[in-house]
Order: structure tokens, then sequence, then C-alpha cells
């Protein structure tokens, strides 16, 4: 369609240029890095949080 490649040559092209991975080096999808990194400060922030707010109850 309007001269292009199909999308799946122009995907395996893009992976071409890409070259193998580095093994450890990398996190696959960096949009799914970004949402576990961000969970995991917001469960720690929770349970921080939670401790302060049982401390100030019982004192």
């Amino acid at each position: 369609m309007f001269n292009r490649p199909p999308l799946e040559e122009r995907i395996a092209a893009r992976q071409r240029e890409l070259g193998p991975l580095k093994p450890g080096r990398h996190f696959e999808h960096r949009p799914a890095a970004i949402v576990f990194f961000a969970l995991i400060v917001c469960v720690v922030l929770t349970h921080v949080a939670a401790f302060f707010m049982i401390e100030l109850a019982a004192g």
C-alpha cells in the first residue's frame, strides 16, 4: 500500500537493525518496566504510611 513494504517486513527489518540483545542488560518492554517499578514504589509508600498511622494510633 502506497509503495511501502508490508508491516511484517518493516518490523523484521527494524529487528535486524537492532541486533541481538545482551543477556541481563535489558527489560523487554520499557513501558512495562516503568509500570512495574511505579507499582513497587506505591506499595512501599503505602506500607510506610500504614506503619506510621498504626504508630500514631498506638502512641
